[in-house]
């Protein structure tokens, strides 16, 4: 259906190439913005409504930029759905014109030649990319080009500031006549408080201390305090002993298996821990029941408003930056990747067809220009209102917003003031005291993080042993260390297992790179 999409849109542009060339004029939209053809572009989705073709969201960029975006929808559910359901469109050769990619997908996708080299197109047809990203970056993608050829095929997201960070409810601190935790011990006693005298004041046991998802993910600052480069739950590589190593099989990996453990066999870590979709997660804070989590900051406001959406208005939580502790004989740093794990694709089919290529430059290209800028804002009625002639963002409502594409320049390339304009965007008197504590904590983030040895790493390194790229024995050993199915000693025998299982291999290949790379 999309290929003959594509010959109606090519055999249309050459009639109005014809009338162009006899003198009539063609305007495109009101804006008398240039007309391309439709897009598909596949972005992170936690539940808005999909974008449809000749939708509120579809019109508006059609009017804007003279493109029409649009996207079905993809559930992302931390990745994993949308990794899956992308895959399903390659192999049935309909892959969207654009779409995020993240998990390592990456590789996989340039060597079966699923997307467009963009090295050539880039300074001509998306200048505002070209520029907005820095020359060392793309020479690190250069590098990282598993065809050896040293081409550009990906977007990358670029963070220049500490992105993460473990919050702490200081309602509940004080419910619980405790103050702020600075050392592990003083943490552990906090976590007991938060279990045991009911800070949540509804008379029941539902608190959960603190906790994470399936594969030990997204509870990062636990590990953090032993010196493990870690993002997002995904063990990471960086320089241990002098030499760049894997942190997962790294005395401190070890050192934070055993605390967690404790935590775990105390009650203090939430027992469906590594069982929590995303999904799952977030409820059990949005009901009120999370004293401690780790996420990405700006998104408290949404977390905030769940739990006052669910207690009836009667709690406003309070959240603050939990200090970042340090386990007795370690360093503890949040880990910090300036070039991350996502970006954004071009599907190779584009090339069989001009017109469709130079839509998806234009989407990307606008991305990154602030004279689109306010494309952030949406739709009026529907994302923002006019008040007083300001554009003011209407309070999240996932039931009747279409979900925004085009985040301009946004989170293409992150900083602290970015971030802070777009929270600032969405500010209304009611959302206040979650817009002020959410950049407090996006402040509080940045005294904490370190880039580690790691980032921009090619996952080539990983071609050949792919068992080790999607952690497969790491989770099964730290999902059973972590639940006491396992003595913590197994941790050695899991060592043993993953270098002679690929890990060698893949280590050779890192230090050979990283020795490059100095």
């Amino acid at each position: 259906m999309k290929n003959l999409t594509r010959r109606i849109l090519s055999a249309l542009l050459a009639a109005v190439l014809m009338i162009a060339a006899s003198g009539v004029v063609l305007t495109a939209s009101a804006e008398g913005a240039e007309s391309y053809p439709d897009i598909e572009y596949w972005f992170t989705n936690e539940g808005f409504l999909p974008v449809e073709v000749g939708g509120a969201y579809y019109n508006l960029t059609k009017e804007t930029i003279g493109v029409g975006v649009y996207m079905p929808y993809v559930d992302w559910n931390g990745g994993q759905t949308y990794r899956e359901q992308l895959a399903l469109r390659v192999a049935a050769n309909d892959t969207p014109e654009i779409f995020i990619y993240n998990g390592g997908i990456e590789n996989s996708l340039i060597l079966d030649g699923a997307v467009l080299d963009l090295t050539d197109y880039l300074p001509e047809y998306m200048p505002h990319v070209w520029e907005a990203i820095p020359a060392e970056v793309w020479e690190s993608v250069k590098a990282n080009d598993p065809t050896g050829k040293g081409r550009i095929w990906m977007i990358p997201d670029v963070t220049s500031f500490t992105r993460h960070g473990a919050y702490i409810r200081t309602d509940w601190l004080d419910a619980v006549s405790m103050k702020m935790p600075t050392t592990q011990e003083e943490l552990v006693e906090v976590l007991r408080a938060f279990k045991e005298k009911d800070p949540n004041g509804n008379g029941a046991a539902d608190e959960i201390p603190t906790g994470g998802r399936a594969e030990a993910r997204w509870m990062d600052y636990l590990f953090a305090m032993y010196g493990v480069a870690m993002y997002e739950g995904y063990p990471e590589w960086d320089v241990y002993d002098g030499e760049i190593t894997y942190s997962a099989v790294t005395p401190n990996m070890k050192a934070a298996l055993g605390f967690i453990s404790s935590l775990y066999k105390e009650g203090l870590l939430d027992p469906e821990t590594l069982l929590n979709t995303s999904a799952d997660w977030s409820g059990k804070f949005d009901s009120n029941t999370v004293g401690i989590y780790y996420h990405i900051p700006w998104v408290a406001y949404q977390r905030l408003q769940g739990i006052f959406d669910y207690t009836g208005g009667a709690v406003k939580a309070q959240v603050a930056n939990l200090p970042q502790i340090s386990a007795d004989g370690y360093q503890g740093f949040i880990t910090v990747k300036p070039t991350g794990n996502s970006g954004k694709m071009v599907s190779a089919d584009v090339a069989s067809d001009e017109a469709v290529m130079k839509a998806a430059f234009r989407v990307l290209d606008c991305q990154y220009n602030e004279e689109f800028r306010d494309l952030e804002y949406g739709v009026e009625g529907m994302h923002y209102e006019v008040v007083d002639g300001k554009k003011v963002k209407l309070p999240e409502n996932k039931a009747v917003q279409e979900l925004l594409i085009l985040q301009t320049p946004g989170c293409q390339v992150e900083n602290v003031e970015v971030i802070t304009s777009r929270l600032e965007a969405i500010r209304t008197e009611e959302t206040n005291w979650e817009i002020d504590q959410a950049e407090a904590l996006l402040n509080g983030n940045q005294a904490d993080g370190r880039i580690i040895a790691g980032d921009g790493m090619p996952s080539s390194v990983y071609d050949g042993c792919e068992d080790i790229q999607n952690r497969i024995l790491y989770v099964e050993y730290v999902s059973k260390i972590i639940t006491g199915e396992f003595e913590l000693d197994k941790f050695d025998e899991f060592v043993d297992r993953w270098y002679k299982n690929g890990g060698q291999t893949v280590t050779d290949r890192v230090r050979e790179w990283y020795a490059g790379k100095k």
